[in-house]
């Protein structure tokens, strides 16, 4: 059937623009396709790792059932190494930190907070891995380890973790017996935990001890 004059002009039209912008047009759906593939890839690896890393913490989950610490720190070792953009390698970590501080192996245990807390993709796991890295360091108590500590406190706080970081400063002057400051952390800390209804009792306990130490109150 042919085509009336609109309708011949129009597929002039299209003719006329497909000549002029199909380079583009090719480019900009070469490009799209690409990056879809290279996301879908992205996905599949990423998937892909958080599985195996699944397997790798449950193995180490396994080792501390069995008391076996040696397995337990070599697969946080091997998360860290080939799964570190997973959360495990920083829930890992952690439970490596513990276990290692337990054992009074405190050198080992700040080795793993320090990189927690410097690769956790996950921010819960890094701030509490922060807040742990300046206890360690604190109950340390050289002038070295109090001054990488400070550097921790200064870093902006874990959204929601603002009360336990004012605690942990206030470890810190306390370290220093400076009372004052100390006080002062504290009670701030208090407003702040008093606010964040999802914190532990345990925690309002912990701190209320440090306030009532340093002559402090929780009004």
């Amino acid at each position: 059937m042919p085509l009336d004059l609109e309708e011949q002009e129009q597929l002039d039209q299209f003719k006329a623009f497909w000549q002029k912008y199909r380079n583009l047009i090719i480019g900009v759906l070469t490009v799209a396709l690409f990056a879809y593939a290279a996301y879908s890839g992205y996905q599949w690896w990423r998937n892909s790792q958080a599985i195996e890393a699944s397997k790798l913490y449950e193995t180490m989950v396994v080792a501390i059932g069995k008391g076996d610490k040696d397995l337990t720190l070599r697969a946080a070792n091997d998360l860290q190494k080939d799964f570190a953009r997973t959360p495990y390698a920083a829930m890992s970590s952690l439970v490596a930190a513990r276990i290692a501080s337990d054992a009074g192996d405190s050198a080992k245990a700040i080795e793993y907070l320090r990189w927690a807390a410097k690769n956790s993709s996950n921010d819960a796991y890094l701030a509490l891995a922060k807040l742990r890295l300046v206890s360690q360091l604190i109950e340390l108590g050289s002038e070295k380890d109090l001054a990488e500590a400070d550097q921790i406190l200064k870093d902006k706080p874990v959204q929601g973790f603002d009360a336990l970081w004012l605690e942990r400063r206030g470890d810190w002057y306390l370290a220093q017996k400076k009372n004052t400051e100390a006080k002062a952390s504290y009670q701030e800390a208090w407003k702040k935990l008093d606010q964040a209804k999802e914190f532990p009792e345990e925690a309002r306990r912990l701190l209320k001890v440090k306030l009532d130490a340093v002559g402090g109150t929780t009004q």
